[in-house]
């Protein structure tokens, strides 16, 4: 898929089949999370790999709108230690943010669907992965063939309005 296709194809999907994902394409997928651009090339990034299903089922209860992850056939948990200040407190949302969209799009380069999801219950997650008590994960990224429909450039989004959102020049 050409990369302007990929970006048009992706969307949040929540429904997987039983297809496991291969080894090398979840490695690519990884990279290009690990690849994705950070402030201050800082990369506070830790990505932890699950695809055993009871692990899966367990962090599927980690917050409100995680319930997908368990019928995943992996799920990426964004880890970083708990930043130092405010600053980079914002730093590590945005570079989340970039890893996750760079990840997501690779995915649907390779026909993957993903879905995100906040974590609430930062002990529970902490548990179930054997996270440090210093870090956080703050989001999951959850990743697998779509059940239904394939991924294909969306030729109609449901997106508010073009001229409504770019403002050329001044507001």
């Amino acid at each position: 898929m050409e990369t302007w296709d990929a970006i048009r194809a992706r969307r949040n999907v929540r429904g997987y089949s039983h297809d496991r994902i291969a080894r090398e394409d979840l490695e690519r997928i990884l990279q290009a999370g690990w690849r994705a651009p950070s402030s201050m090339n800082w990369q506070p990034w830790h990505f932890v790999v699950v695809t055993d299903p009871e692990v899966l089922e367990a962090l599927s209860t980690t917050g409100p709108g995680t319930g997908h992850v368990a019928t995943s056939a992996a799920t990426v948990a964004m880890v970083a230690y708990h930043p130092e200040d405010d600053v980079h407190a914002r730093w590590l949302q945005y570079d989340f943010g970039q890893a996750t969209a760079s990840m997501m799009v690779t995915a649907a380069d390779l026909g993957i669907g993903s879905g995100h999801a906040s974590v609430r219950d930062q002990h529970e997650v902490r548990t179930v992965l054997s996270l440090p008590d210093d870090t956080v994960c703050p989001y999951m990224v959850a990743f697998g063939y779509p059940a239904g429909r394939p991924l294909r450039p969306v030729e109609h989004p449901d997106r508010r309005p073009f001229q409504e959102v770019v403002h050329w020049g001044s507001w």
